[in-house]
């Protein structure tokens, strides 16, 4: 299969508005690197489309994604992937690995600031939102880490063709209560203005410290030493089959 690259530009301010800068000057806004788009997956088509390793920038590199057939939950974190599969364990995939969906950055945080406890995931996409400014508009790079007082994750099974729509195989999921854990959980806002690119708001995949446990975040209430901390995108250079 021919690749095809298409960069899409983010508008992104100079600085972002309530929170707290990181103490050094933050590097110019990243490029997210990506194989395939939320849309291409909502066809449906779970078929394959670049290795992993497209979209891989090295070891600050966090991302999520899923797998051929859309066989379990990816998720990049310390520029390692993991596929979180239906029993709920990590385990770490070459890079080789084909992807259909897959999103990246080189993660260096331009903001930090604490969650306040009880804070739940549902109230994460607004503090994502308030202190990207206008960025939010577009994507923006979020890790949330630290101990969470419950921690609900998700995988799904493997599809085979005619694919059935996405919210028909995530109506078969299988679920993880986790509990209080210890956690990282990364992934990305998509606001209106790079709609189709990614899922539409907040949408994380998440590890325990442990690498124990993890998969898709299906909800999560902060503990007492939750980190946020984000970094706005300024461009997408998205990885796409060309017309056969």
């Amino acid at each position: 299969m021919i690749a095809a690259v298409a960069v899409v530009a983010l508008a992104v301010p100079a600085t972002t508005a309530g929170a707290v800068p990181a103490p050094h000057a933050a590097p110019p806004a990243p490029e997210l690197v990506q194989v395939g788009t939320y849309a291409y997956l909502t066809a449906p088509d779970y078929d394959p489309l670049a290795p992993i390793s497209t979209v891989l920038q090295g070891p600050s590199t966090i991302g999520l994604g899923t797998f051929a057939g859309l066989d379990g939950e990816m998720v990049v974190v310390g520029g390692v992937p993991y596929r979180v599969g239906l029993d709920g364990v990590p385990r770490p995939v070459a890079p080789s690995t084909p992807t259909p969906f897959a999103e990246a950055v080189a993660f260096r945080p331009s903001t930090s600031l604490p969650v306040a406890p009880g804070t739940t995931c549902a109230a994460i996409d607004g503090l994502v939102a308030s202190a990207a400014g206008t960025a939010a508009e577009g994507v923006v790079a979020v890790r949330v880490r630290g101990t969470f007082t419950s921690l609900v994750t998700r995988s799904v099974p493997a599809q085979a063709t005619p694919y059935p729509p996405l919210a028909d195989v995530v109506a078969t999921q299988t679920t993880f209560d986790l509990g209080t854990r210890r956690a990282v959980l990364v992934g990305f806002r998509t606001g209106p203005a790079a709609a189709g690119i990614g899922a539409p708001g907040l949408h994380l995949h998440g590890l325990t410290a442990d690498r124990a446990a993890g998969g898709h975040v299906l909800s999560c209430v902060a503990g007492s030493d939750v980190q946020l901390s984000i970094e706005p995108v300024a461009s997408v250079r998205v990885v796409m089959p060309t017309a056969q």
